[in-house]
Parts: structure tokens; sequence; C-alpha cells
């Protein structure tokens, strides 16, 4: 267990008001630290993160705020269990609902980078912890006893053979102090973190019940259809709206910027409507096309970079005097994100005040720039958050509320506005194409030195500079280019080492055949140098990569597999977390169909190990489906695939077996949205070149001769 000061390092429980019914109303700021002798009523000065909040009514029920947006990493289930578990409460009455934007009671309200649980799981379970603390002592001056000698279950203070439920003692505990410290359980106490629960969300989900961003209803609500530029680089110089106003149910149409609007009561008739707009557009900037980027990204894997990225030993010199060197370049397309729910907003923009609904990853920077598109002070502006339908990185950005700003503004109207999936797919911010050339010096048979050169399109750093092997190369050098273009370029699940930890592994295992050495072998060989010697900073835990590592041969059999099947290997670290992966492929002709695929994680304590296993289970298909088929190329400007007609991804026959293993550990929890995708197309790929004696350099592998036939 952990006591923790209130005092120092810790926040404060702001009261907030008496719960109707004699219930009890608290936020949790961690922006605050109190003195001991404050009331539970005094606003202290900042210093965590994270806020949480939570009421508990007169009937024992605990009604838990999930402050972070909800993509469909879980969330909005996970983080109240976190609160819920200290709080010593029985998760069956716990009541769970999605914050809205609160900036003076939450912090980093974001869903992005695999944070939300591992950045808020002390302020998480500190929330409970003092609350917990709160009710014993109210219980305790009840009962004219020591706190310390009451113990907490399943929502009850207990002494002895005495027992009173939270919500008896709920007002009480509204007029307490702060406790001067709190214990924080021990992971051996936890009785909901670390056990199954369902989502809070699933009978909705499962009903068809208002959750996303699309089931807003709102009165007097118009849907707005946007026609953009059809190509990257283009601006409007003109449009014909005659036909668009043709259309019954077509209220209006209004131009806003770049950009045309079309409003209705129906999203058909919108639809519709853009359909109709006549638009003429103008070049602004460079129309640019796959072929330039490909021509002008392989340019730059053979240029010296101004500044490198990391530099130990003399690499450069190493290659000079190498008995020999192998080199091999890997390339990615742009890819879309492709999100189940297209992207939408709702905007109410009145003298008074403006509202704003929906899927949102960043809901406090969008509100900023809401604030300064309309001139107004953020106080005016309210933000609610729903649920999203998917986002990978894609809702990070917030240029669809911003329309919805714009529109609702300039129409005096509520509007909701919604992209078609040609519009989702076209006026997109994309995964940024990107090239990598691999070398490694020989000399006597082993590595003495290895290069990495980047070129990527809007990617300032297109490497993970300081991950593996760095430190265990004694010569290590990396290097990375842009190439600046005018294509929306983003995060796109699990940023760079979506595609980079394909192109490593992969060379790790010619490498590794090269040398005549074992493909997982070699790995541990490499994970040990670092351990015993290490070259420059070491960013990584070697007994980590080392234990996932041998927790995934030894449950997928490696190097056992059944006659006709075979085994592919990769490891990769991202997002704070260790993760190896053993693919296993049979050949049909000449395609490779994914049977298998075994994941080993260290992620520290699971809190919620179904929904955990789902994340890994849906980030290596993801992974699997757009190594295998993600394809996406522009010719002037102008996205060549607009729809799934010729957008090819994986399909449920094609999902393999995806069988998981976590590290057992007490160690505080790491990211887990993402970290599952990035080592998986290496392991597919490693698995095709040991069923074909062929390698592939280019994703996806659809195109690729092999498979091709």
């Amino acid at each position: 267990m952990s006591i923790i000061k209130t005092t120092y390092n810790r926040r404060s429980f702001l009261k907030v008001s008496l719960a109707g019914g004699g219930g009890l109303m608290l936020s949790f700021s961690w922006l605050a630290s109190c003195a001991p002798s404050e009331a539970i009523k005094e606003v202290p000065s900042a210093w965590f993160d994270l806020n949480a909040y939570l009421s508990i009514a007169n009937n024992g029920e605990v009604t838990i705020m999930s402050p972070n947006p909800e993509v469909g990493q879980n969330v909005k289930t996970s983080m109240p269990m976190i609160v819920a578990d200290e709080l010593d409460v029985d998760w069956k009455n716990v009541i769970v609902k999605q914050a809205p934007l609160n900036p003076e009671s939450f912090t980093r309200q974001v869903a992005g980078g695999s944070q939300s649980i591992r950045q808020g799981w002390h302020s998480l379970r500190m929330a409970g912890a003092t609350a917990r603390e709160m009710l014993k002592n109210a219980a305790a001056k009840k009962w004219n006893v020591n706190a310390s000698d009451c113990t907490t279950e399943n929502g009850y203070v207990i002494h002895g053979k005495d027992k009173l439920s939270y919500g008896e003692i709920a007002t009480m505990a509204a007029g307490m102090e702060v406790p001067a410290e709190v214990r924080l359980k021990d992971p051996s106490e936890f009785r909901i973190i670390g056990t199954d629960r369902r989502n809070v969300d699933i009978e909705g989900i499962i009903t068809g019940k208002p959750l996303f961003g699309l089931d807003t209803k709102k009165e007097g609500m118009q849907y707005a259809v946007v026609l953009r530029p059809p190509a990257f680089g283009l601006k409007l110089k003109s449009y014909d709206d005659t036909e668009s106003r043709k259309v019954n149910g077509v209220n209006d149409v209004i131009q806003f910027g770049n950009k045309i609007a079309v409003l209705s009561k129906s999203t058909w008739a919108a639809i519709k409507g853009q359909r109709a707009l006549k638009a003429q557009w103008e070049m602004d900037t460079m129309l640019e096309s796959t072929s330039y980027h490909d021509k002008t990204m392989r340019a730059m894997l053979d240029k010296k970079a101004s500044e490198p990225k990391r530099s130990d030993g003399d690499a450069r010199a190493q290659f000079a005097n190498a008995d020999s060197v192998i080199e091999k370049v890997y390339e990615a397309p742009f890819l879309p994100h492709n999100a189940m729910e297209p992207m939408n907003f709702y905007g109410n923009v009145t003298a008074e005040k403006a509202e704003f609904i929906g899927p949102i990853q960043t809901p406090e920077r969008t509100r900023s720039q809401i604030a300064e598109l309309l001139g107004r002070p953020e106080k005016e502006i309210t933000l609610e958050m729903t649920r999203m339908g998917g986002a990978f990185g894609r809702r990070l950005y917030g240029d669809f509320a911003l329309e919805a700003a714009a529109i609702s503004n300039l129409a005096k109207t509520p509007v909701l506005v919604v992209y078609t999936r040609e519009d989702d797919m076209t006026a997109g911010t994309y995964r940024p194409a990107a090239k990598y050339k691999f070398k490694a010096a020989i000399k006597k048979g082993e590595m003495v030195a290895y290069h990495l050169v980047a070129a990527g399109v809007n990617s300032d750093n297109a490497t993970r500079e300081h991950n593996f092997p760095a430190s265990a190369v004694a010569h290590y050098l990396v290097e990375s280019h842009n190439l600046e273009s005018n294509i929306t370029t983003g995060a796109w699940r699990a940023p760079i080492t979506n595609f980079l930890a394909y192109a490593e592994q992969s060379f790790f295992d010619e490498l590794a055949g090269e040398l005549g050495k074992d493909p997982v072998q070699f790995r541990l060989d490499l994970f040990a140098r670092a351990k015993e010697n290490p070259v420059g900073e070491l960013q990584y835990d070697v007994d980590k990569s080392i234990g996932v590592i041998k927790l995934a041969v030894e449950k997928s059999g490696w190097g056992n597999a059944p006659e006709g099947i075979y085994q592919g290997f990769s490891t990769y670290y991202s997002h704070n977390t260790y993760v190896a992966e053993v693919a296993e492929v049979l050949m049909q002709g000449n395609m490779p169909i994914v049977k298998r695929v075994v994941c080993a994680i260290d992620c520290g304590i699971v809190v919620n190990p179904i929904a955990a296993i789902n994340q890994v289970q849906g980030g290596v298909i993801d992974g699997i489906g757009h190594a295998m088929y993600g394809d996406f190329s522009f010719e002037n400007g102008q996205p060549q695939t607009k729809n799934f007609d010729k957008y090819r991804l994986i399909r449920m026959k094609e999902a393999p077996q995806v069988e998981v293993h976590f590290v057992k550990s007490d160690n505080d929890p790491t990211g887990l949205g993402e970290p599952a995708l990035p080592p998986v197309g290496a392991a597919v790929a490693n698995a095709i070149a040991r069923a074909t004696g062929k390698r592939l350099y280019k994703q996806p592998f659809i195109k690729e001769q092999i498979i091709l036939g």
C-alpha cells in the first residue's frame, strides 16, 4: 500500500454542492493541494494533471464522471473502475456518465497517444481513496470511534458489528475536512481493477441508443453537407447553386471560406444538394502526385541530413571499412483513417452562447480554436463529447467542428455537419507516406554499425531514434528528411511506428538470415549488449523487452509449427509498452493466409482484462489489414480512391485468431490502444518470407509480386 500526504503532491476535493435527497456531490480537483486545516470547500493551488468527478446519492448509488473522450479504447469503463476500486464501492451500484469539457475541473481531456489510463492512474486512484477516507471519518465521528479502526467494503463503512452505507453518511461526509493523507491500496487488495467488466455503453451500442455524434438531434437543427476542393492545392473561384436550391428539402446554400455548405432538414436532401452544386476551382498551390512524392523521397534517402537525430560512435567510418554492407529500402503509402462513423459535429452559435456537441479527441484545443474563429471568449462556448465510432487519430483535428461553428454562425441556425464516406476519404487528414533506408555494416560476421535514413511527408522526424537497437550498437546513426506537402497529414494509429516497426523488424529478420542466426536469438543478443554495455543514453527497458520476447516464443511454440505453417517474429516498444508477436501463415497458391497471431504484452497492471484483450485483438487485425491491403494515392492533388468499392479493407473471414498474453505485473499501467499494431506487419512479412523465400519491401503486400503470382 501507499500512504500519500494530501498536503504535498496531492490535489484536494472541491465541494460543489449538496446533492438532492441528502446525498454528497464532490468534484475531485488534483489541480490543487491543501493544508490539513482547510475546509473541503476551499480551492487550493494547482498540481496534478487530471480531475475526476463523482456524486454519492443517499441510496448508496455512486455516479462517476468519465473525463476523457471515448474512442472505443474503453476508458469510459476503465477510468471509473479505478475510482470505484479505491472508493471500495460495489461496481453494480456505479453509474458512469461522460463528462463534458471542463478545464476548471478536469485536465488532459484528450484521447491520444494511448495515454488516458497511464496519465490518470494516480489521480483516479486518489479520487477514490480520498472519498473513502472522508466517508470513514464521517462514520467514525457518528460512532465516536477512531477512523483507523474502521474498514470499508462494497459501499459500507464497518466498525465491529456496526455498519453504515455510504448513502447514509454522504451528507455528513460533505462537511468533513480533507484528510491530511490517504492510503492507496496495494494491488493485492484490488477487487475491481484486474477483473472483467463489460463496456458500460454496450447495451446502448447493441440496441442503437443515441451515443454517437451522428445521433445528435436538436430542435431547429439542420444538416450541413459541405463541398470542399476536389484536390489539394485548389481554391474556389466561383460557383452556381441554382440546381442545388431546386432540390426538394434544401433550405440554404452558404459559402464559407474555400467551401460551400448545403443545409437541409434531411441528410439525403443535403447530399443531393451538394452533388448538384456547380463549382469552378483554380490552382492555389502545387498539385502533387504520388509519383512526385516517391521520386522526391527516394532522392532524400541518399542525402546527408543537416543534423542527425542520434549519432553514437562513427558509423560512416565503420561502413567504409566493413567486410560487407547490407542495405534495404522500405516504402509506405498515404492512408486514410476510415473510421466507421464519418466526421460530424453539431454547432449552435447564438448571440448569447455557442454550444457544440460531437466526437472529438481534443475537446479543449478544439474549443480554443472555435473561440478564435468566432472571436468570442471561451467561457461563452460549451462543448460536450459523444462516444466516437472510431477515430485512430483523425479526430485529434477539429476541422469539422470549426466547419460547424462557421456555418452556424453564418446561417444563424443550429447545424450538424455530416461527412459522406466520400467526403471523409477525400478531405481527410492522412497518415503520411514514408520511406526508410536501413544499412548494416558487417565485420567478421557481426553487425558493427547501423544507419537509418528516413524520408516522410510533413514529418519533422519520421524516426524513433532512441528505440532499439539504439544503445545496442556501438556505431549508430539515425537521420530524417521532411518533404513538405499541402496534403493534410497527421496522426494515424501509432504515429510513425505503424510503419517504422514493420520496416525495422523486417530488416532485422533479413539481417539475421544473412548472418546465419536465428531471428529471435539475434534480437536477444542485441538486447543483451544494451543491458551489459549500453552505448549512449538507454531509453527503453531491456528486461521488459526480453520478457515479452520469451513469453511470445513460449506461448507460440516458436520453431515447432505444424507442417505447412510458417512463423514470423517481431517485437516493438511504443507508447511505454513492450510487445512481441509471432504470426503464423500458410500459403494457398500465391496468397498468404494469416491463421494465428500470438501476442505477448507488458503494459503494467491490466485494469479491465476483457477490454484489454479486445484492444490488442483490434490493433493486430487493424495492422494486418492495412499492411496487406491499405493503399492510397494522389494524382494532381486529387485522391484516387473515394469509397470502399476501391479501398480494400481486411474482411471478417481474413481476420486470424489472436491469442493475447499479458506479463503479470504490479507496475503502473502504460498505453494499450496502439502498441499491438506496429509489430504485426513485420511478423506477417517475416512469416511470408519463410514460406516463399521472398522479402516484402512495400506496403500493401497485396501489390507485391509474391502475392499476385
